[in-house]
């Protein structure tokens, strides 16, 4: 009779060598098992599949996606990375927020040659980061992971959509972000450095929106950033924007764009002040910027109206340094 090896007797060998039932082909070698053999039981109508070069996995159905992290993983070897938007979800940001992509990218070291191939990308790097590890994945930190997927996108609104979601929902700052950028590879980097430059100088990112959107006013805010103090010289705020002759506020604020929550109850305390102090307040979501201009539009040209018809509160204004 012909010797199959240990594995044939004890098959429960192979999950105690898989990791979630992905095994790399050599450490089924190492059971006895030829590689002949490895790879008839993953053709078509076999029980195994082969996921990628030296990677099994001990089933034919559909791989789930920690199946498919797990093999891009142990195909890259040791010190092996996961980067790019599925790091980036793991790290805790909301899925809507990252582009869509089938694949997977990976970080190795640079002298390690390991080609890209089926659903993973394999990047070499001499910028290899210390892991974060999360639910026993090797994850590059935030600020990594949503660089190398932004400079991997050609349109605005995603590259911003996600760069807003690590600062916001992700904890970055503007600066950690655009010092990646800056230490790693230019190529793709163009639109992310600009809005990252732009945020590092502006109250907050939704401004730069609403900077475009106000040339559809007439006339626009008179002026941005603008500290407010009553007749007594006592402040008042520094709204995003401001009709001086009218005396009518723009704030663009909310939970989605406080680097903290806590931020919030600042923001009513503020509106309060504007309100005693006999200005009229617009306060708009971020998001609306992008999803319901033309309301916005109706409504700032609503509340001049009302405005122009009160009385100018006695107010001084200070230009922001």
């Amino acid at each position: 009779m012909t010797k199959r090896g240990r594995w044939a007797q004890h098959p429960e060998l192979l999950q105690e060598r898989s990791r979630d039932g992905v095994v790399r082909a050599s450490d089924l070698e190492s059971l006895e098992m030829n590689s002949r053999t490895i790879y008839t039981r993953c053709l078509p109508g076999g029980p195994w599949q082969r996921l990628l070069p030296g990677i099994i996995l001990l089933h034919n159905t559909e791989p789930t996606k920690d199946q498919l992290v797990t093999a891009a993983l142990l195909y890259g070897g040791a010190e092996t990375l996961l980067t790019g938007g599925e790091a980036c979800v793991r790290h805790g940001l909301r899925p809507s927020a990252i582009p869509a992509d089938s694949g997977l990218h990976l970080l190795i070291p640079h002298e390690r040659k390991v080609r890209s191939t089926g659903f993973v990308t394999m990047e070499r790097t001499v910028r290899l980061p210390s892991p974060h590890v999360r639910r026993e994945v090797p994850l590059a930190p935030l600020a990594r992971a949503t660089t190398d997927t932004v400079r991997r996108l050609k349109d605005t609104e995603p590259v911003e959509m996600l760069l807003i979601e690590a600062i916001q929902n992700g904890g970055c700052h503007p600066r950690s972000l655009l010092w990646e950028l800056n230490h790693g590879t230019k190529r793709g980097t163009a639109i992310p450095r600009r809005l990252l430059t732009e945020w590092m100088d502006i109250r907050s990112m939704a401004e730069s929106r609403a900077k475009m959107l106000s040339q559809r006013l007439s006339p626009p805010p008179s002026q941005w950033n603008v500290a407010i103090y009553n007749a007594e010289g006592r402040y008042i705020g520094r709204p995003d924007a401001f009709w001086e002759d009218v005396g009518l506020v723009w704030e663009i604020d909310s939970f989605e764009f406080h680097f903290r929550k806590s931020d919030y109850a600042r923001t009513l305390e503020r509106n309060a002040r504007y309100v005693a102090a006999g200005l009229v307040v617009v306060q708009t979501l971020p998001s609306r910027l992008q999803n319901d201009p033309d309301g916005v539009l109706a409504e700032l040209r609503a509340a001049r109206e009302v405005a122009a018809t009160r009385p100018r509160p006695d107010i001084r204004l200070e230009a922001a340094a």
